[in-house]
């Protein structure tokens, strides 16, 4: 059977938002699409008209590879709207980029990352793309994947701890961006001198986590859909096995890890919903004592406010005691007052409806008479 194809290795350009390459002899409206890009930014100020007396931002975003994005100041004659493709300042020479959020939604989106719009520092835009500009583009984007390859042949050659995941070359083709993975600290300065003997580029070197190397890469979760640093998460906030046990989850790192082999991101999506939930019940710790015997805690539903327990003679027995009358016990016991037994406090479900089948359809004879 025919093995299904890569869409990255048929259209290297999907990883920076472009549903098609870009050609050469075309205007490229339509190559960037909102569809295609990781970390989308939606403008739901764009209809939204500005104050008489506030000036419209001049400075705009622009989306490079995967996750990688830049805020560049744009000049007073050059009128830029989603989807170009420009040549913006770096160091050295100049990059190639897709304008992916212009107006006033820009200000917010770098008010969220403690920017100033204001700043000196601010990189500039220098132009719409040229024909030559996109020329070295291609180039270059089509590259990255056989250098990537090589560059791992060489890396492991030379007996480095390390794992390269990601090449992103400048828009200009005179740099290369390697992102890699490492457990321990890495010399890489023989690495670097062969690199860069190898593909005529300046090269550097760039570590990043293993969350961040799921993101670059993507794929599905467990959940069924995309990975969340791959489609919105920027914020990787770490997440402990503490927020496991509060959540009541079963430690089994096969279903707690990611792709990334981490805990899971969206355990913490929750959890303040749960610290808020327990606030009203008591400390599991406590050992209910009654004239049966004492009671430990066995487990808690938190939303149905429930608590599980059982004698320490009859560990076998459990029982579901509402929360109000835990604290009720609880409190008792305080004052010395000792209850009968639990079960005067326990939970009771009604018994389930045994199913009756009304219409024979159990019954593989049913059709014999027809």
């Amino acid at each position: 059977m025919e093995s299904s194809k890569n869409p990255f290795t048929e259209n290297p350009f999907l990883s920076r938002g472009c549903c098609q390459p870009p050609k050469l002899y075309h205007k490229n409206e339509g190559v960037f699409q909102h569809r295609c890009s990781k970390l989308d930014s939606f403008d739901w100020l764009n209809s939204i008209s500005l104050p008489e007396n506030q000036k419209v931002i001049d400075v705009i975003e622009v989306r490079f590879k995967n996750s990688r994005k830049d805020f560049y100041r744009i000049p007073g004659d050059l009128d830029l709207e989603i989807g170009d493709i420009i040549a913006v300042e770096a160091s050295p020479g100049h990059d190639i980029g897709i304008v992916s959020l212009t107006g006033e939604a820009v200000r917010f989106q770098m008010k969220k990352k403690k920017l100033d719009p204001n700043s000196t520092e601010l990189k500039k835009v220098y132009r719409r793309a040229r024909l030559t500009d996109i020329e070295k583009w291609i180039g270059s984007v089509e590259s990255e994947n056989s250098t990537m390859f090589r560059a791992r042949e060489i890396a492991s050659g030379l007996g480095l701890s390390m794992k390269i995941n990601d090449v992103e070359y400048q828009g200009d083709n005179t740099k290369a961006i390697f992102y890699y993975t490492a457990d321990d600290r890495v010399d890489f300065r023989e690495l670097i001198k062969i690199l860069a003997d190898e593909f005529k580029v300046r090269i550097e070197m760039r570590q990043i986590g293993a969350r961040q190397e799921a993101g670059r890469l993507g794929g599905i979760g467990s959940c069924g859909r995309e990975l969340c640093c791959v489609t919105w998460l920027t914020d990787f906030r770490s997440v402990t096995t503490q927020t496991a046990r509060t959540q009541q989850l079963s430690l089994n790192p096969q279903k707690l890890a990611g792709q990334c082999g981490k805990l899971k991101c969206c355990l913490n999506y929750e959890y303040e919903t749960y610290l808020d939930a327990l606030k009203d019940f008591p400390n599991a710790d406590i050992v209910l004592k009654t004239v049966q015997g004492e009671a430990i805690h066995q487990k808690t539903d938190i939303f149905k406010k429930l608590m599980w327990y059982s004698y320490v003679n009859n560990p076998g027995n459990v029982l579901a005691i509402s929360v109000d009358n835990v604290i009720k016990v609880i409190e008792e016991n305080q004052k010395g007052i000792l209850p009968e037994k639990l079960e005067e406090f326990a939970f009771i479900t009604e018994p389930k409806a045994e199913f009756e089948n009304v219409v024979g359809q159990d019954d593989l004879t049913r059709f014999d008479n027809l």
